[in-house]
């Protein structure tokens, strides 16, 4: 990489997004059942991490663009931290510090992005990594955790080029084969003038006088864009944000659970996924005063739009947006995975897709002016951020020590405050939620509906379908 490089219109629009209270940063946790010497971690993040040059760069932006610029000051002791926690140093101190970083702004005279080393957790160790949006989008930095990991005793050790480690794994199999194929077919058909824009905004950022003269016709577009969906309804999530943040996970359910009962019921592990958590929603919403009867409410949700899973690896952001129905105020378990899985498959042939692909090319592309419009319908459209990744199917080790958990938190827009993740790896899924303590208090109220839904789901499957008291 040359001292500056171009940064894709993507890229920059997700820099661009930057809010004092919600932070464009994903957020990536991973145990260690055993102790990693701290020595040990700056030498793996040295030889492997740091292959992938754009994390020695720091973002610059620019009047119609931005750069990579390679930063001369660079010194790997400013991104690894040491930090010990308090006792009982358990999983609710480990959440604690988890919040406490994701409410914490990033250095933006460094390299964005840190790894906070947890000693003596759990009688191991644990890792908190935090990386801008705009470096990559979470696809891409789960083949970055993958070249961190030890190599499999069947594959070679991977080399130190950045674009050497493979994409674990398939995101958009939980949305169906038919899904991405479709998204990229309307983002060209319905898409274009905006991606047009953009791209030839991209390939000539010396024309901002043209740039600023379209921004009205950009920006009317971006309205037409609103009226595809109704503005999702008002609850608790839709609360001003304060910017502190909390976070709590569940347990890890087994996958072949989950796909036991997806597949006896006709559904898909993402439809038994996204059910369960419209259940835990309902619940706490109705819980914390808010009347569900009937309520549907909207998750964005990331779709990787990297159609070759064998391809090597490049950072960036490479994905779309899907909005998807969250049938909150059903109670009954099997209408609402029944709601669910209707509301997807009518999805795999939605537009839906296209605007966001549009929108973050457009963002990215032309003066700030045109951005606040954008991130306002982004927020206005949904209620939180569902993300559904799938990690890797073999556990990973690092300096010989087993990786037992890993969770990733993408970053949520505008006025968007809450974050669930449903993260597979090796034979489990788990949840994660991150929320603005405005929006959320207690996260891990949340979690334990989750964990509860799900329960009813199997114990209901056990009773042959009848019905449950509440």
């Amino acid at each position: 990489m040359n001292a500056t490089e171009p940064m894709s219109a993507v890229d920059r629009a997700w820099l661009l997004m930057e809010r004092p209270t919600n932070p464009m940063v994903v957020l990536g946790l991973l145990v260690l059942d055993g102790p990693l010497p701290h020595a040990v971690l700056r030498r793996i993040l040295a030889e492997r991490f740091l292959s992938f040059e754009r994390f020695r760069c720091v973002p610059v932006l620019e009047t119609l663009g931005a750069r990579w610029v390679r930063s001369e000051q660079f010194n790997l002791e400013d991104h690894l931290m040491q930090v010990a926690l308090p006792a009982p140093g358990g999983k609710r101190e480990l959440e604690r510090l988890v919040g406490e970083l994701a409410s914490t702004p990033l250095n933006s005279g460094r390299p964005l992005w840190t790894v906070h080393h947890v000693q003596r957790y759990r009688g191991g160790s644990a890792l908190v990594v935090r990386i801008h949006h705009c470096y990559a989008d979470g696809m891409a930095l789960m083949g970055v955790l993958t070249h961190l990991a030890d190599p499999q005793p069947d594959t070679a050790a991977p080399p130190s080029a950045p674009n050497a480690p493979a994409i674990p794994g398939a995101a958009a199999e939980h949305f169906g084969a038919g899904l991405i194929p479709a998204l990229i077919g309307q983002t060209l058909r319905e898409g274009g003038s905006l991606i047009g824009k953009g791209v030839h905004y991209a390939l000539h950022p010396t024309e901002a006088v043209s740039a600023t003269r379209d921004m009205a016709g950009v920006a009317a577009e971006v309205a037409n864009i609103g009226v595809l969906l109704a503005d999702d309804p008002q609850t608790r999530l839709k609360q001003p944000l304060t910017g502190v943040r909390h976070v709590a996970w569940a347990e890890p359910l087994t996958l072949e659970e989950v796909r036991t009962v997806g597949r006896v019921l006709g559904c898909t592990i993402n439809d038994v996924l996204i059910a369960t958590l419209a259940g835990a929603l309902g619940r706490y919403l109705q819980a914390n005063g808010d009347q569900t009867a009937g309520l549907t409410i909207r998750a964005a949700a990331p779709v990787n739009l990297r159609t070759d899973p064998a391809a090597p690896l490049e950072l960036g952001n490479r994905f779309g947006l899907v909005f998807v129905d969250l049938p909150v105020g059903i109670r009954h378990p099997l209408e609402r995975l029944y709601a669910v899985h209707r509301a997807m498959e009518a999805l795999k042939a939605s537009p839906q897709a296209m605007v966001t692909l549009g929108l973050l090319s457009i963002i990215g592309s032309l003066p700030a002016a045109v951005e606040e419009p954008a991130i306002a319908l982004f927020s206005a459209k949904a209620s939180l951020v569902a993300s559904n990744l799938r990690g890797p199917a073999q556990l990973l080790k690092m300096a010989g020590q087993s990786v037992s958990q890993v969770l990733f938190w993408v970053p949520q827009t505008g006025a968007v405050g809450t974050g669930v993740s449903m993260f597979s790896y090796g034979n489990e899924v788990q949840f994660g939620v991150i929320a603005d303590r405005g929006l959320i208090r207690d996260p891990g109220e949340l979690v334990a509906l989750i964990q509860t839904e799900f329960e009813r789901l199997v114990f209901l499957i056990l009773l042959g379908g009848g019905s449950l008291v509440d």
